[in-house]
């Protein structure tokens, strides 16, 4: 019964490593992570070439919907204009799963805070996130971005002054 037991758990690993699904969220990982490291070092270009032209990106402001690949490097170029030191700390990196089916596809996900120093005034900035991203031949083809960016842009604008009503003398 134990050698039958090992034999079960032995087939069962071994159709699971078999599938190629790890292989693939492993790559797909290494291949965010690059991504990533090209952001922070500003260097756009290098980025756009991770890209499908197909690209469809779930964009991160309100009301902005599904963006494609320009819509996906002109946020690109602004957030390296607009961010200096831009570094992303990821919490952790877990692998995607087909919609349909909820199996490992090969996709990959992550939890993370982004820094950066607002170039316009060097304030220090703190964002949480979380990032999909799914590939196809290679390139990143299908992911979204998820934060607060509207909080994140309204905590760049200074407060209002409060105007201060007076008596007017008469």
């Amino acid at each position: 019964m134990k050698k039958l037991s090992i034999l079960l758990i032995a087939g069962v690993m071994a159709v699971a490593c078999s599938n190629g699904k790890h292989a693939e969220f492993e790559k797909n990982t290494e291949a965010a992570k690059a991504y990533f490291k090209l952001h922070e070092t500003e260097n756009a270009e290098e980025m756009f070439t991770y890209l499908s032209d197909d690209l469809t990106w779930h964009m991160p402001g309100y009301g902005m919907g599904i963006g494609g690949v320009e819509e996906v490097k002109a946020a690109i170029l602004g957030y390296q204009a607009g961010f200096d030191n831009m570094v992303f700390t990821a919490d952790y990196w877990l692998p995607g799963v087909d919609t349909e089916t909820g199996v490992p596809d090969g996709s990959t996900r992550v939890y993370g805070t982004w820094t950066s120093v607002y170039a316009e005034t060097g304030q220090e900035l703190s964002l949480t996130s979380y990032h999909s991203f799914e590939f196809k031949d290679g390139k990143i083809i299908n992911g979204g971005d998820w934060f607060d960016l509207g909080g994140m842009m309204n905590s760049l604008v200074p407060a209002p002054v409060e105007v201060i009503e007076t008596e007017t003398m008469e």
